[in-house]
This record gives C-alpha cells, sequence and structure tokens, in this order.
C-alpha cells in the first residue's frame, strides 16, 4: 500500500511506477554534470515526470524554481531532510529559487491527536530546521499555511476544479475523513502551482514517491488554470535502522537533527540492520551481504559522496575483511558531522529572513 499517508509492505518500484504513470529517470541526471550528489547519482531518486522538460526551461534561461515542503507532525529526522538536500544541491549548482510549503493544516487534519497549537509549533520548528541546510536567503521563501492563510485564496480556485469522484480514486477517500482531509488535496496542488501562479516558466518538485498523487492532482488541475504543469522526480524510501520500508516518525529508532553524538552512535550500533553473518567466524569466510544492509544503503544514497571509498567498503565486506561494527561507527560519524553543523546553524537561522509575505494575485 502506498499512499501521501501510509505506506506498507515491500515495494516493487517498478511495477509502481507503471501504475503511477511515471517514466524511469534511466540516465536523465548524467546531464546535470559529473558533482552529482549519492542520492541522484546511485539511483534513490529513480522515475520522473517531465524532468526533462524542466531541465530544458532551466538551461534555456527559463524562470523556474524548485518546490518541496513538509508536513509538521513532529521533529526532523533524516529521511524527511533528502528531498530538501537536493534542493539545496540544485540551488547551490544552478542558482534556481526554492519555495518551501509547510502544511500544519495538513498534519492538524489528519493526525487525530495533534492539537492546533501542537501544529503550529512544529511548523516553526521544522522550518528553522529545513533552513538550517543554508539555504540562499535571497532565493528561498518558507510558506507556512496557518500563518499564510492567504494561499486558501487560490486554493479555493483550485478546489473548484477538482472534482470529488477525482481526489477519491486518486487518495482513496472515505466517509470516515473529516471534510478538511477532503478539501486538502486543493491547498497541496495550490502549494504545488504557486510557482506557476508567480510567473515561474517551470516548477520541479522532488518528493517521495508515496507523494506523487498530489502531483497527479496538480498536473490535472494546471492546464485547467493556464498554468504550466510542475515537473517532479520522485524518490524510493530509505529505510529505517531496522530495515523497514519507510522510515517512520513514531518508532523509536529514527534519527532526529537534535540528536547528540553519543544518542546518534547508540541508535546505529543497537538498530542499524546488517548484512553480516550470524558469527565473525562466518563474517570473514564468507563475507557480508551489503545488498541487505540498512547500514550500506545509507552510506550508498545519502552519506558518502565517494564513489571509491563506498566501492572499497562493499567489496572489503564481501570478502570479510570488514566488520559490520566497523561500518557502523563509519556510519554514525557520517551522520554526525552532518548534525554537528545542521545544529550549529540552526541556531543562526532567523524565520523572518525566509517568510513568504505572500499576496495571491
Amino acid at each position: 500500500m502506498i499512499t501521501p499517508w501510509e505506506v506498507s509492505g515491500e515495494v516493487n518500484y517498478n511495477k509502481v511506477v507503471e501504475e503511477f504513470g511515471a517514466k524511469l529517470i534511466g540516465s536523465l541526471f548524467k546531464e546535470l554534470g559529473e558533482d552529482l550528489p549519492p542520492m541522484l547519482k546511485r539511483g534513490l531518486y529513480f522515475s520522473h515526470r517531465d524532468f526533462d522538460k524542466f531541465m530544458n526551461a532551466m538551461k534555456s534561461g527559463k524562470r523556474v524554481a524548485i518546490l518541496t515542503g513538509r508536513g509538521p507532525s513532529g521533529p526532523v529526522h533524516i529521511g524527511h531532510l533528502i528531498p530538501f538536500m537536493v534542493a539545496k544541491w540544485f540551488q547551490d549548482k544552478f542558482g534556481v529559487d526554492v519555495i518551501i510549503p509547510i502544511s500544519d493544516d495538513e498534519k492538524f487534519l489528519v493526525k487525530e491527536n495533534l492539537s492546533y497549537e501542537e501544529a503550529r509549533s512544529y511548523a516553526v520548528e521544522n522550518a528553522k530546521s529545513i533552513l538550517s541546510l543554508g539555504f540562499d536567503k535571497n532565493k528561498t521563501k518558507i510558506l507556512i499555511d496557518f500563518e499564510n492563510t492567504d494561499i486558501y485564496r487560490f486554493a479555493a480556485r483550485v478546489a473548484k476544479k477538482i472534482t470529488y469522484s477525482t481526489a477519491k480514486a486518486v487518495y482513496g477517500m472515505n466517509d470516515s475523513m473529516n471534510i478538511g482531509w477532503i478539501f486538502y488535496p486543493a491547498v497541496n496542488a495550490a502549494h504545488i502551482l504557486l510557482p506557476g501562479l508567480l510567473g515561474y516558466d517551470a516548477t520541479l518538485v522532488p518528493i517521495g514517491i508515496d507523494q506523487d498523487p498530489h502531483l497527479k492532482i496538480a498536473r490535472d488541475v494546471a492546464p485547467k488554470l493556464n498554468l504550466p504543469k510542475p515537473a517532479a522526480i520522485h524518490s524510493k524510501f530509505l529505510p529505517s535502522l531496522i530495515g523497514e520500508t519507510k522510515m517512520s516518525s513514531s518508532k523509536g529508532n529514527a534519527i532526529w537533527l537534535t540528536d547528540d553524538e553519543e544518542t546518534v552512535k547508540k541508535k546505529i550500533m543497537k538498530y542499524a540492520l546488517t548484512g553480516g553473518r550470524e558469527t565473525l567466524k562466518l563474517q570473514r569466510e564468507m563475507g557480508g551481504e551489503p545488498e541487505k544492509c540498512v547500514v550500506f544503503q545509507w552510506l550508498k544514497y545519502v552519506f558518502e559522496e565517494d564513489d571509491s571509498k563506498l566501492k572499497q567498503i562493499q567489496e572489503e565486506c564481501k570478502s570479510g575483511k570488514r566488520m559490520c561494527g566497523e561500518c557502523k561507527e563509519y556510519l554514525a560519524s557520517k551522520i554526525w558531522n552532518l548534525l554537528k553543523k545542521l545544529q550549529e546553524n540552526r541556531e543562526k537561522v532567523k524565520l523572518e529572513d525566509y517568510k513568504f509575505d505572500l499576496i495571491i494575485p
């Protein structure tokens, strides 16, 4: 099952792409240059909608934007950070504008036990955590729904173009959902289409594949409002430390951006699933299985920039030369190096520097 609100079971990504009507990335990322981040060059982002058209617009000097958001129902963990790392890379390399909608309204409506006050608080805290990546103040805007309520003026226009039968077919709406939840897809589509409304020629939305229904709605509505269809690149799910398909905020093994060095190391050493054998003797004789190892996947898709170093780790694992504890310690150090920088940056973030003084035309 894959919906914007729930992911369960083993995911066949080729089947998902076919069912969603998307396309595999293939070699498209190679056109962006040689210095790709791990998540782009090693297959974490694997499918797309019109990414080729977005690249053409960007290369031809047209006004383009990256849009990716966050629904805050708790603190930010490593998995949440990935699309923003991609957006930051595009901004650094190509100078594109980045728009970050924070949908505190969605989480308030969807999460039964989340209060209005908690949703508002998480929105601010999440925004600061995301901005700690170091986005350019002159090229980045944060939009918080409960604060920038002007978005409703655009969402209403979007809602008028979406039938209930379409929303039901795309999202699996049912009678138990509150009416705010049922309306929210219009708000999300308004987020996605906002750059087009503000005059951008093309928009790219880096998202997890589970969020693609939002793109389908937005792309369906776009021509009805005389706006450009947004493009998207889809990521696979970065597994949780214990090997679940998708990292969960409700589990105690997530790596939070607020974790200290000791906590990071303890979580990795205690929870991280490896591809190691039952005993050290068997590990040395048979070698490990990096393709089954969460530690290796985290290094491969996020934390190890150096291709030769990753290859060395893989070969030493398979040969039995490298033990799982060594890989765990290496991953923990990589994670802490990132978190330490983000925590230092977060103290300097002034949210007012990025807030969207939004006036919907």
